[in-house]
């Protein structure tokens, strides 16, 4: 019964052996399955190639048929187990195969189906894309970033409206610059060449470009600054940029950001938007193709903003050199390095600058031009450009010194040198005419030309005030256009039946109205040591006026000259025509320190003022100017507004009530604002 069992047993197993694809002749396979007797039928399963030499010798050494039908079911089912782990593996193996073949041939598929549609180019195009992406030298966020999109791109149709949106943020990605940058020049000499070569004067930003250089060439992880140069027009700012560029050997790229009032003009706009791009200073960037272009914000003073955001404050990490390593551009969405960037930004005035911008950037001032420098600048550079410009060689067109000073003072009154360049390029344009009509070789403008070139002189050179003047005095003001010279007029009148004590006019602001009043109050205070009559204000109103009245005025500065003014209404004493003055004043009679002192002193020197009354804190401001004003103009420093009415007032005897209605001024010139 045993062997029975064992020889069924051993049977199905073998069966089981050979549906898996044992080892074994099909012919001894039939043979075996047809045997009955089991000893027989152990010898045709040993005949298996699975069976190893000693496995064979052990079988033929074991006599018992039943300890063979043992030996022959434990080697069966051994075997049927490996190969059925073996058919599994295989199995698995196949249907990863088959997954794979399967995938190629839909492939091949699709691409022969877009062949025969004539969209083959999409699969070249997105290997050429990838390629490019490999040679951006991005960095590994990024790089992850941009492959991941062109996954996407891959997987979608090419009809999808998502295409052309993955398809554009891909390319600004790539088309950015990630790590090419510029050669840097060192060569400090080559570069201060190039700098006096471009302008004229301006030391100080000669100076401190050249020390950047200098420190940047020994240490050159060193961040780069941010200059922000602060003047009037026309004086070089945005040319200044260039030239520094230049000299550098960087790219120059200028961002106007006058009238901007949407933060994502800064930072871009968000991709689900319909057609979104970054902001404009990665647009700069991609038309630099450089990571370190010598980048200009210009007219960042003039910055909006509304309801849509405040670009200044998204200027703050731009102009950041702790954080702009890490830009963020709402578009891209991943960090941009702005740290190898020289950022420099320009301003008429810095006090429109927002205090958290103004404190990231270093200020360097450009108050103007002398007389003497606007001579050089026209001679070395804006005659010889405008020359070339119209055509004309050198020697066609003669200009002599004389010319070009009456061409200055009569012509044009600015603290830069743009009227200056245009007027000369009128004259030039003239001459042209001259030349190709054939009327004259050369043609040389001499200063009594000038008219029948620029028609009338526009500007009357020399003082505010032809004569000495009561109730007339002259003060100097700052506006973002530079300095400029200004009368104030102060007169006295019966009080009339409106009871007022004091009027002021000519767009006068709070500041300066509360100037005027703190002048008044001190010379009200101190009528008996002025002579006036006691009483006097109570049948008598003064009337103060600043002409250019269609010009908002404001500031503390004119305090000591609209004291002054009332002053010589009061007393009948005229004021020297030739004495510009500046400072507030206090009720103690103090005369306290202003700003835009050079701008003032420059302003007076173009009027031909000869002496100059300015608070005595200001000596330091001094520095600043030029030496030949501090040699022309004879700058007297005052503590008190006794000193002021001392050095601006000529002598003379106190007058009547009825001889001051009689001295009151006629009009004065107009003037200009006041700060």
């Amino acid at each position: 019964v045993e062997r029975e069992a064992l020889l069924r047993s051993v049977r199905g197993l073998f069966e089981k052996y050979v549906d898996n694809g044992g080892s074994i002749l099909p012919e001894l396979a039939m043979t075996a399955k047809n045997t009955e007797d089991p000893a027989h039928f152990a010898d045709l399963v040993a005949s298996s190639p699975d069976l190893t030499l000693e496995q064979r010798q052990q079988l033929l050494e074991t006599h018992a048929v039943v300890e063979r039908l043992k030996f022959i079911s434990v080697f069966l089912a051994k075997q049927n187990e490996i190969l059925e782990l073996k058919a599994k593996i295989q199995s698995e193996v196949q249907q990863t195969l088959d997954k794979t073949q399967r995938e190629y041939i839909l492939r091949e598929q699709m691409k022969a189906i877009q062949k025969e549609l004539g969209e083959d180019e999409g699969g070249a195009e997105l290997r050429e894309i990838k390629e490019k992406i490999d040679q951006a030298g991005m960095p590994e966020a990024v790089k992850e970033k941009a492959l991941k999109e062109v996954g996407r791109l891959e997987k979608i149709p090419q009809a999808s409206p998502e295409t052309g949106v993955i398809r554009t943020y891909v390319d600004w990605l790539i088309s950015l610059p990630w790590s090419k940058a510029a050669s840097d020049d060192w060569d400090i000499q080559q570069a201060a060449k190039i700098l006096d070569e471009d302008h004229y004067g301006l030391p100080k930003i000669k100076d401190r470009i050249l020390e950047y250089m200098a420190v940047r060439k020994l240490a050159p992880g060193l961040r780069a600054p941010i200059l922000s140069f602060v003047g009037p027009p026309g004086v070089g700012k945005t040319s200044l940029g260039k030239s520094i560029a230049r000299a550098m050997g960087r790219k120059f790229i200028r961002m106007s950001l006058g009238g901007i009032r949407d933060e994502a003009e800064i930072r871009g706009h968000r991709r689900t938007y319909v057609g979104a791009l970054p902001g404009r200073i990665l647009q700069n960037m991609k038309t630099a193709g450089e990571i370190n272009p010598v980048f200009m914000l210009d007219e960042i003073d003039k910055v909006g903003a509304d309801f849509r955001g405040d670009p200044s404050s998204a200027l703050l990490e731009v102009l950041d050199p702790e954080q702009n390593n890490a830009f963020s551009d709402h578009y891209l969405e991943v960090p941009y390095d702005l740290s190898k960037v020289i950022f420099i930004t320009t301003a008429n005035v810095e006090d429109t600058i927002i205090p958290p911008l103004r404190d990231r950037m270093e200020i360097i001032r450009l108050p103007g031009y002398t007389e003497d420098e606007k001579m050089h600048i026209a001679k070395g550079f804006l005659l010889p450009k405008q020359l070339k410009q119209h055509g004309l060689e050198e020697g066609k067109l003669v200009m002599g010194d004389d010319t070009l000073r009456k061409l200055v003072r009569e012509y044009t009154r600015e603290a830069g040198v743009r009227n200056l360049e245009r007027e000369i390029g009128t004259i030039n344009r003239k001459v042209a005419r001259t030349i190709a009509e054939g009327k004259a070789a050369t043609v040389e403008v001499k200063p009594e030309d000038l008219d029948k070139y620029l028609g009338p002189e526009r500007f009357e050179y020399g003082l505010a005030e032809k004569e000495d003047q009561v109730g007339a005095a002259t003060g100097v003001s700052v506006s973002e256009h530079g300095g400029d010279v200004l009368t104030v007029e102060a007169t006295i009148m019966d009080q009339g039946s409106k009871q007022e004590e004091f009027v002021l006019t000519g767009q006068i602001q709070k500041v300066m109205e509360e100037s005027a009043i703190a002048a008044l109050s001190y010379v009200r205070a101190h009528y008996a040591e002025l002579g006036v009559p006691k009483g006097f204000f109570k049948d008598h109103a003064m009337h103060i006026h600043v002409p250019a009245g269609a010009i908002p005025k404001d500031g503390p500065s004119a305090g000591v000259t609209m004291a002054t003014a009332i002053v010589s209404a009061l007393t009948g004493r005229k004021v020297r025509k030739d004495v510009a003055m500046t400072g507030e004043i206090t009720l103690r009679g103090l005369v306290l320190p202003i700003g835009g002192v050079k701008e003032k002193l420059l302003a007076a020197h173009r009027a031909g003022i000869k002496t100059f009354l300015m608070p005595k804190k200001n000596k330091k401001d001094l520095v600043d100017v030029p030496q030949e004003v501090i040699d022309t103009v004879d700058i007297k420093l005052m503590e008190t507004i006794d000193e002021v009415l001392k050095a601006a007032l000529l002598p003379g005897p106190n007058v009547t009530p009825a001889q001051i209605e009689a001295a009151r001024p006629s009009i004065a010139p107009s003037g200009a604002p006041a700060h």
